[in-house]
């Protein structure tokens, strides 16, 4: 796949993420996929998603870590959008390793790092090869942390998948805004063991990752 990253993101800059989502699965093949955490503000993209292409793949890593509150939203937010979603589990539950007392703290970086390692990498990996991806949306935006305040809309990895996180610029108004308009569900309790910091990254979305 032959793309001018750089041009690309400049065109696209200031184009809404709908327009963004049409335009990436224009150039990025014919297997797109979104992925998703479920976290507040999720049901965005996936709706965006869904309405250019209502059968597109949906990944969900559950770590087995989630609250009850986010399990409902996922629930609700399957159905009433019609995901097809293709979910992941870790090969070690979340009981076997030792529940939430044992999640590693933030001082504990190389615990936490294997851990994020079991309890979302790896099956991430593995959805990667089941799934096989052109194209790739998230839900990043530059606002969440000083990690990705760096990227950008567009980025392609070593493999040739396209990376697109369409509502990069948007701010969490615009998100809660569009969630308002469209009537869609969504849940703002939300607790992620492999993210102990705002600023911390699992390592799912660090350049490298899928090299």
């Amino acid at each position: 796949m032959n793309i001018d990253i750089e041009k690309l993101n400049a065109e696209m800059r200031h184009a809404h993420p709908s327009e963004i989502i049409k335009k990436a699965i224009e150039i990025g093949g014919d297997r797109p996929m979104v992925s998703t955490n479920f976290r507040p503000l999720e049901a965005v993209v996936l709706d965006m998603a869904t309405k250019v292409k209502n059968d597109i793949s949906i990944v969900w890593v559950d770590s087995g870590f989630m609250m009850p509150q986010t399990y409902a939203f996922a629930e609700k937010t399957i159905q009433e959008l019609k995901l097809n979603i293709n979910v992941f589990v870790p090969k070690m539950t979340a009981a076997r390793f030792g529940g939430d007392a044992a999640i590693p703290s933030a001082e504990q970086e190389e615990e936490l790092a294997a851990f994020a390692d079991i309890f979302k990498l790896e099956p991430f990996r593995r959805a990667l090869t089941e799934v096989n991806p052109s194209l790739w949306f998230t839900s990043l935006r530059q606002e969440q942390n000083q990690n990705r305040a760096a990227m950008d809309i567009f980025d392609m990895d070593s493999s040739g998948m396209l990376k697109c996180n369409p509502v990069f610029y948007w701010s969490e108004s615009d998100m809660e805004t569009y969630i308002e308009e469209q009537a869609l569900p969504d849940e703002q309790r939300y607790f992620d063991p492999t993210k102990p910091s705002l600023n911390h990254e699992c390592g799912l979305h660090k350049s490298g990752f899928l090299k």
